[in-house]
């Protein structure tokens, strides 16, 4: 009687662990990620390409796992309340308990005791650690789970079937791709910097890099308006005063026109000249850049420069005017952050004690968006602060005139001329004091 008892119970525990493993394989193979997945199998993990099978075919998987946990908890709700029911019921009878009580305080209790049991080792314990080890128990279970779903074949197709059938009833999409966003990367990196796993330079390098791909080489260009440049038919006296006057190792030429670029030259080569007091011909010293559209992504035009000595490329429109030019400095500065000297890198945002942010108006717009937390529209026709704020008024803004997009106000509180120079961006509900009227550098 209680080695029947004793092996009635360690066969209903048996059941709950059963139910446990069916749950946590469940949950693991659901939580994998299946980059993660991949790369085991490539590097030789084992069960990684059966777990990988199974998390890309989830209603065969599913209905396997539904069919093993009905079957668990038929069993061992049929053991618990009947079987074991009864036998603590006589238990109790045995130690003076009416008979009357005794059956239902047995079931009672039984039905309790097996259902705590159920939830903490066939629910919460194995989930838990599925969650914190997903990868690593799917390839574990996989083999298990993909000879279940065979013994159980007719069912799973009954299940597997039956459940397609109902979604398409409902009209709805069967399954769907899971893609990761760019914000579940920036949350990823951003959780990978405060746990010290990166450090917060890498992260902002990471973060360039996200942005560079989503970037044409127009939002990366220098205007035209802003480069330096030497004519080819310019005399000596007016080379040496452009020269010395940039600080660039190359220039751009242009020709009798002002607006007709036809390439670099090399500072050090019109030096060598001037200083060997050689003849100069600029037309003999301009070497040819490539030439690329403004809507070419900036990925793309890196890889250009990989295969060419000269790292500038100017920027032309669909209607062949030359808009600017961009460098391969250009591009990393992008991902790396400016690599010119503080002192000569510009104007920065900069944040002030009221919250609000003094902003340059050639600042690049998803910089600014990133930095301030500012929703960007997904299709716009500007890249930088500047033109954001002109798009908004739809004119070239006055001084001191603001405006308000979604949750911020910018204001215009400098300009260059006919070039915003400055915008003051605060929360539309915030009040702040008059900024500083600065000045670019």
């Amino acid at each position: 009687m209680a080695s029947m008892f004793a092996l009635e119970i360690l066969l209903v525990l048996a059941l709950v662990a059963l139910n446990g493993l069916l749950a946590m394989s469940e949950l693991a193979i659901v939580s994998s990620r299946t980059g993660r997945l991949k790369s085991m199998s490539d590097r030789g993990v084992k069960g990684a390409r059966a777990a990988l099978q199974l998390a890309e075919n989830p209603g065969r998987f599913l209905s396997t796992v539904q069919v093993g946990i009905s079957l668990v908890g038929i069993l061992a709700g049929a053991f618990s309340g009947a079987t074991l029911g009864d036998r603590l019921a006589g238990v109790l009878e045995g130690y003076g308990v009416p008979h009357n009580y005794a059956g239902p305080i047995g079931f009672t209790l039984v039905v309790t005791i097996i259902t705590y049991i159920s939830v903490i080792i066939g629910e919460l314990v194995p989930k838990q650690l599925a969650l914190q080890h997903p990868e690593a128990i799917a390839c574990r279970v996989a083999y298990p789970m993909d000879l279940l779903s065979r013994i159980a074949g007719p069912f799973v197709w009954l299940l597997d079937g039956s459940g397609r059938a109902l979604i398409r009833l409902l009209r709805l999409k069967e399954s769907s791709e899971a893609g990761v966003t760019d914000e579940e990367i920036k949350s990823l990196i951003a959780e990978a910097e405060s746990a010290g796993v990166i450090e917060s330079g890498e992260r902002d390098m990471i973060a360039g890099v996200m942005r560079l791909g989503d970037r044409p080489v127009r939002a990366l260009m220098t205007p035209m308006t802003d480069i330096d440049m030497i004519g080819i038919d310019d005399g000596p006296s007016d080379l040496k005063k452009k020269i010395v006057a940039t600080p660039h190792s190359r220039i751009p030429v242009h020709g009798e026109d002002a607006d007709e670029v036809i390439g670099i030259v090399v500072i050090k080569d019109v030096v060598d000249a001037l200083l060997e007091r050689r003849k100069l011909e600029i037309g003999k010293l301009v070497q040819k850049a490539p030439v690329i559209p403004e809507s070419m992504p900036a990925l793309e035009a890196m890889e250009l420069f990989r295969g060419s000595s000269i790292h500038v490329a100017f920027v032309q429109d669909e209607y062949g005017r030359t808009l600017g030019l961009v460098t391969a400095a250009d591009l990393l500065s992008a991902i790396a952050g400016s690599l010119e000297p503080a002192d000569e890198g510009g104007d920065r945002a900069f944040q002030r004690d009221d919250g609000s942010w003094l902003l340059p108006g050639d600042m690049a717009v998803d910089e600014m968006a990133e930095l301030i937390g500012f929703a960007l529209p997904p299709k716009r026709r500007y890249e930088t602060v500047a033109g954001l704020v002109i798009d908004a008024f739809k004119h070239l803004p006055s001084l001191g005139q603001a405006v308000k997009l979604g949750s911020w106000r910018f204001e215009v509180v400098d300009l260059d001329g006919r070039r915003v120079d400055k915008v003051l961006a605060s929360r539309a509900a915030e009040t702040h004091r008059p900024a500083r009227r600065t000045t670019s550098a």
